[in-house]
């Protein structure tokens, strides 16, 4: 795993203590989940965006009027 260093102002590290104390590394894994998610909105916005700029059409989209039924 790759270390990062990341300075935070003093507002931003006591509202972070509060959420996910040090102890028990909860507040590393409070970061790294948050960084996952900011990363997957940002990939969403981008397919979002991208859909946006060229909206598929009835002959370019998927034909599910005859799908079957989905067995798990």
């Amino acid at each position: 795993m790759k270390s990062l260093l990341v300075q935070l102002d003093e507002p931003t590290f006591r509202a972070l203590n509060r959420v996910a104390p040090a102890a028990e590394r909860q507040r590393a894994e409070f970061v790294r989940a948050a960084i996952r998610k900011a990363i997957r909105e940002a990939e969403e916005a981008r397919t979002r965006q991208a859909y946006m700029e060229t909206p598929e059409t009835e002959s370019t989209g998927d034909d599910w009027s005859n799908a079957g039924e989905w067995k798990r």
